[in-house]
């Protein structure tokens, strides 16, 4: 084992020792040789709203080597004498899928200048206290390579929004993907934002919800030939049902006449994909681990499968030298032909199956539907569970600006206001999506999968009701004054014209540590939707989704009153958990 993680580029690190310059002496040797040392200062992996941590272990590795350096210039290849940290990012489009898309980012470089004066000092708590300041520089750089929000209700509800302002998948720039997911977070996570945002966050979630129970997406139902008023009850003509079935039914027979060609390829392979399924179910509640199961499953699979392949075909051609090349070009072809059918015809496929499953619900009978209050559980999001390894403690606090007040300049010297926690809870409370601490063992409790027939009439109305319900948000911050400003992330205010208050440090204390409060940042409401529209948004398309008058009446068959733009709060209010 040791040959195996030292020959791929492994560092051997001996934890128990107190020495940091013998702890980090294979760091030291590789830096020295001019190589460059990947370090993961979270130091797990978990599934979290925010970063959680960053710990000191890469902050001491590059004060100590500078320190080491200057003590042992002879050991340094030439060029390798200052060191510097390259925060880097990845974030993944949808972290449990498998091949999902990954976005990697860098950011600015971190020079030691202006942490070894400190670090060198012998003044008591000075080099932790240079080595927290160090710290505190990565973990600002990685927040701002990444997505952020302050709690999971406002994860998923940007997650929702821009879902359905980006129907197709893979319709986002990757250049873009990361600011227009953090623009939406910043959104949702101000106060006060417009009269009604607690019941739009209200609509957002529980189509959020009941798409994750169901294992459906949004981009696979805007992709739907629905008709606008598919349902059974009302007087529909029939073309317009026959022509969605017939839709349906060519759609099927075009994967039916490429299955002669895929069937061979499907059924080989049909091991790999089950065992990736099986891997992926055992970590229900660790999104970061799914993905990766499926690999691991799926390899063991392959690792047998196809070794199986290659001597079938070599005993089937006797066994000579000849026969083996031939097998081996076989099964490298094989397996080449196999990927092409998947890439091109499994989003085909699931589209497909999606489309099915809503037609059977849409033409069941009524009696089927659950009723509103059976189906109030399904549509609370699933919070994760708690990564054991994540020192809550420690952990950083995400805070949020009270209220927006009008200012000038573009960073100002003010006292930062951060929202209080009983306004935060407050704001909270009536959406349907209970706290982390509270729903923790309704995180990790199994919750039982509705059939889709039977709840498909409630998805197509949440979604109705989410999409006009953002289109209401949006229309709201369109037409405010130029003074309205919303919640933004630091960088994204400096980047885009907003502006910042910058809080006055504090003073250091005993052991030199010197808090410094997080700055805020403001955006105008007007230049963030102008940002989405610019970067492809169908702002004016939300409310053409799906329409008829279907869409709103409850599954008890009460009409209630379609959603506007102007109403103050908006109709169809799952009942919450309690």
């Amino acid at each position: 084992m040791k040959y195996i993680l030292t020959s791929a580029g492994n560092i051997p690190v001996d934890r128990k020792a107190s020495d940091k310059q013998l702890l980090f002496r294979g760091t030291f040797r590789t830096l020295a040789a001019g190589e460059a040392v990947a370090l993961f200062p979270e130091g797990t992996s978990y599934t979290e709203p925010h970063i959680m941590q960053v710990k000191d272990g890469a902050a001491w590795a590059a004060l100590e080597y500078t320190k080491w350096v200057k003590e042992n210039p002879d050991k340094v290849k030439k060029g390798a004498e200052n060191v510097m940290i390259i925060p880097a990012a990845i974030v993944y489009t949808n972290k449990s899928k498998y091949r999902s898309q990954a976005i990697m980012e860098f950011g600015q470089p971190i020079r030691m200048d202006d942490y070894m004066g400190q670090f060198m000092s012998e003044q008591e708590g000075a080099p932790r206290a240079a080595v927290k300041r160090l710290t505190a520089a990565i973990e600002r750089e990685l927040t701002q390579l990444t997505i952020n929000a302050p709690d999971w209700d406002t994860m998923y509800a940007a997650r929702m929004a821009r879902d359905l302002l980006w129907p197709e998948e893979r319709s986002i720039n990757l250049d873009d993907f990361v600011a227009i997911s953090q623009t939406l977070v910043d959104l949702f996570s101000t106060p006060d934002l417009v009269p009604n945002i607690n019941a739009i966050r209200r609509h957002l979630l529980t189509y959020y919800s009941l798409l994750q129970t169901t294992h459906l997406t949004n981009a696979v139902l805007s992709s739907l030939p629905l008709p606008a008023t598919l349902d059974p009850r009302q007087p529909v003509p029939f073309p317009s049902r026959l022509y969605t079935l017939v839709i349906l039914v060519r759609d099927t027979l075009s994967l039916l006449i490429r299955l002669p060609f895929s069937i061979v390829p499907i059924v080989i392979h049909a091991p790999a994909y089950v065992m990736g399924r099986v891997g992926a179910r055992l970590v229900e509640d660790e999104e970061e681990t799914q993905a990766q199961n499926k690999v691991v499953f799926g390899l063991l699979l392959l690792f047998m499968i196809y070794p199986a392949a290659f001597f079938a075909v070599w005993a089937f051609l006797q066994y000579t030298p000849i026969g083996a090349v031939v097998a081996v070009g076989f099964v490298f072809l094989f397996a080449l032909y196999h990927n092409k059918l998947i890439n091109d015809n499994y989003e085909r496929a699931k589209r497909l199956v999606a489309a099915w499953r809503i037609l059977v619900g849409m033409w069941a009978p009524r009696r089927w539907d659950l009723s509103l209050s059976a189906v109030a559980q399904y549509t609370v999001p699933r919070i994760p569970p708690e990564n054991p390894w994540v020192d809550r403690a420690r952990a950083k606090k995400t805070s949020r600006p009270a209220t927006p007040a009008p200012h000038s300049g573009s960073e100002s010297a003010s006292e930062s206001s951060a929202a209080p926690a009983q306004a935060q809870e407050a704001e909270r409370s009536p959406s349907p999506a209970p706290s982390a601490s509270s729903n923790k063992s309704d995180a990790s409790s199994k919750r039982r999968r509705p059939p889709t027939r039977r709840v498909v009439r409630h998805i197509l109305r949440a979604r109705v009701e989410a999409a006009k319900a953002l289109a209401s948000l949006l229309a709201q911050l369109e037409r405010a004054p130029e003074t309205k400003l919303v919640c933004a992330s630091v960088h994204l205010a400096r980047a885009y014209g907003g502006s910042v208050d910058t809080p006055a440090a504090s003073a250091p204390t005993a052991d030199g540590v010197q808090t410094v409060p997080e700055p805020t940042g403001w955006r105008s409401a007007r230049e963030v939707v102008a940002f989405l529209r610019k970067r492809g948004a169908k702002i004016t398309t939300l409310e053409d989704r799906v329409e008829g008058d279907w869409a709103a009446l409850s599954s008890d068959g009460e009409d209630s009153e379609p959603v506007t733009s102007d109403k103050a709060e908006l109709e169809w209010v799952p009942p919450s958990r309690d």
